[in-house]
């Protein structure tokens, strides 16, 4: 019996929840609690998701012994990890190498190959075409004006925000076209504000980091809100039929996918012949949920500028694609868009369909959601491990149906 191929309802979901800490606002909060001379595990929350436990073993690594020593980091498949924290490394150690899982190595890191050129830091990558992992880092950044693109990751953005405080005089940070998933930036800013880092933004979207500062302990102890991201699920499984309550708080708006209500109101209020586009640039984590969704309106629905999602721990437009076409929808991608039309989905009556998890996370939680409405078996179901390691425990406390799948 393979534990990580489940065989997943149908069963409506009825009960209280608590979402796991945000893992955006942890990792921030555990990098600017070492950089302020605090062991990051004490932020450790009971279910530390595998992502998490990456930063936590990195941070660890970086801060002790001889800075002088190389070092080397696996940062397991958490693309935070090694984004928020190759420009700490380059401040922290005279050298240090990154490793990486899964499809990590394949994303690539080209833009801080291009933003550290001319400021002292070199960044050696094999010898194939492009910037991936291994990358062997060395070299103290020298103060000065970094240049960035907007519409790749943000992690680049915040990670040279966490990083140019600790040099010897200010640096800027320039944009050279408009910022996406810009409330991730905002939210960076903000932990580095409670751990007593200032920065100024400048008026072309770029900031000015004053430096030499000092990260200092929070006056109020740090403490990560609900995640916005996976209390999505929940809200999905409610706009699928269910009756989940969810409990621990609220996610504010310092995370930009607690937008996600807003956008669920959106596609109830669509009509037979509606398209509805929706441009996910801002929020590329929510997809697979909102396309979910978006298989139950009455309208077609456009999820546009979600070209970044091919370079996530799947090609999450072709995973979601796919999952949703098991599922009986005939949805469509394109470059840099899905395109799905109206609903519901249908199956022939007792059909299970197979819905390959494609070792992410979120097609994982997604298909589990769905399959409150319609039975399906699940492969890879242990991705969740990456973000959410008691998902399937609380699924199944409210009411969900997940067990091995039998001959798997």
């Amino acid at each position: 019996m393979n534990p990580s191929v489940l065989d997943l309802g149908p069963a409506l979901l009825n009960g209280a929840v608590v979402p796991p800490p945000s893992k955006s606002l942890l990792h921030r909060g555990m990098i600017c609690t070492a950089l302020a001379g605090q062991a990051p595990e004490t932020l450790l929350p009971e279910h530390a998701s595998r992502d998490i436990l990456a930063t936590v073993e990195a941070l660890e690594t970086l801060v002790s012994g001889n800075p002088g020593e190389r070092v080397t980091v696996n940062c397991g498949e958490s693309g935070t990890t090694l984004r928020l924290l190759v420009p700490v490394a380059a401040c922290l150690r005279a050298e240090t190498v990154f490793l990486g899982e899964g499809r990590l190595p394949q994303r690539p890191m080209q833009p801080y190959a291009d933003a550290f050129a001319g400021h002292g830091v070199t960044l050696r990558f094999p010898e194939e075409p492009g910037c991936y992992l291994p990358l062997t880092l060395s070299g103290r950044p020298r103060p000065g004006v970094y240049t960035l693109p907007g519409n790749v990751s943000s992690q680049f953005i915040s990670g040279l925000l966490l990083a140019l405080p600790l040099l010897e005089a200010p640096s800027e940070i320039r944009l050279t076209s408009p910022l996406e998933s810009e409330s991730y930036v905002r939210m960076t800013l903000s932990v580095m504000r409670a751990h007593g880092i200032e920065v100024e933004p400048l008026g072309d979207g770029g900031w000015r980091i004053p430096a030499p500062q000092t990260y200092r302990p929070p006056v109020t102890p740090f403490r990560a809100e609900p995640d916005a991201s996976q209390a999505a699920f929940w809200q999905l499984a409610n706009h699928l039929g269910s009756f989940v309550r969810l409990a621990g708080g609220e996610p504010t708006n310092l995370q930009g996918d607690a937008v996600f209500p807003e956008l669920l109101a959106r596609l109830r209020e669509e009509h037979p012949g509606d398209t509805l586009d929706i441009d996910v640039s801002q929020t590329p984590d929510l997809v697979p949920a909102l396309a979910a969704a978006a298989a139950y309106a009455r309208g077609t629905t456009r999820l546009t500028h979600a070209a970044r999602l091919r370079l996530k721990e799947s090609d999450r437009l072709a995973s979601t694609c796919a999952m949703l076409r098991a599922f009986g929808s005939a949805c469509e991608e394109t470059p840099d868009s899905l395109i799905i039309p109206p609903g519901p989905p249908t199956l022939p009556a007792g059909s299970r369909p197979v819905v390959d998890g494609a070792n992410d996370h979120r097609i994982v939680m997604t298909a589990a959601m769905l399959a409150t409405r319609a039975p399906c078996t699940i492969t890879g179901a242990e991705a969740v491990r990456k973000s959410y390691p008691s998902f399937f425990e609380e699924y199944r406390r409210v009411g969900g149906i997940a067990t091995h799948a039998t001959g798997s």
